[in-house]
């Protein structure tokens, strides 16, 4: 029997991005469907920030449109983007070192689109087991791959519907990588739609329904996980460094 198509929830449509006068993406388009993971990929500095900085409204692009479920967002603020039922985990992490555990998730409580409140502590704590025996100790004081993890915990307690994850396992050590590739494997199981940045092939492959491969501010492959493994001149032309 086949499935029927999934919805389609996020639409980039040929945007272009700038940083004052350098421009950084030349009409890039992609589009994420209901319970699905792609992964932008590519070496540093091709876009894939800047390209979900545009999604969340923090770089609006100049030109072309950002539409979320038939709805243009390109011209909204980040605030209101979040509102809508999509979530940032930014590479840099921006947890509240000051903060306990439990504080840094209980600020970010917040029931999304139609009142959904799927994530709660509970369920975080389920997802990320070792977030619960330290909840009461300041943000600061975690290790690099704790920090990761309160950082995707506490965009959950937004309760997105569309979680965009730049550079998880940047700088962590490959047995914590593995735990990330495993809990982040959980939250897609749960039917939540990611859009994964990630140097990481492995990680990326593992996870990935699509990919989009990035160079130079552009999309110059587009295919699965086994399109990309079957042709290895695609990965020596655009990932190798």
């Amino acid at each position: 029997m086949v499935e029927p198509p999934r919805a389609e929830l996020l639409k980039v449509d040929g945007i272009h991005t700038s940083y004052g006068l350098s421009q950084v993406l030349f009409g890039v388009s992609l589009e994420v469907r209901a319970g699905e993971c792609i992964a932008l990929i590519g070496r540093n500095g091709v876009g894939k920030t800047t390209t979900m900085r545009s999604i969340i409204g923090l770089t609006p692009p100049r030109r072309g449109k950002v539409v979320w479920k038939g709805q243009d967002i390109d011209h909204l603020a980040p605030h209101r983007i979040c509102r809508l039922g999509i979530g940032f985990v930014p590479e840099d992490r921006r947890i509240f070192p000051e903060l306990s555990v439990w504080e840094n998730l209980d600020i970010a409580r917040r029931t999304g689109a139609g009142g959904k409140s799927t994530w709660r502590e509970e369920q975080v704590f389920a997802l990320f087991p070792d977030l619960a025996e330290i909840r009461d100790r300041r943000g600061g004081v975690l290790s690099g791959g704790q920090q990761q993890m309160l950082t995707i915990a506490r965009t959950l307690m937004g309760n997105p519907e569309l979680l965009l994850l730049d550079e998880p396992s940047e700088g962590l050590a490959p047995l914590i990588v593995e735990q990330l590739l495993q809990r982040v494997a959980d939250l897609k199981s749960t039917g939540l739609s990611i859009v994964l940045a990630e140097q990481n092939l492995e990680f990326v492959l593992a996870l990935a329904d699509r990919v989009y491969i990035l160079e130079k501010g552009e999309v110059r492959f587009t295919g699965t996980p086994a399109d990309l493994r079957a042709d290895e001149s695609i990965v020596h032309q655009f990932l190798t460094v």
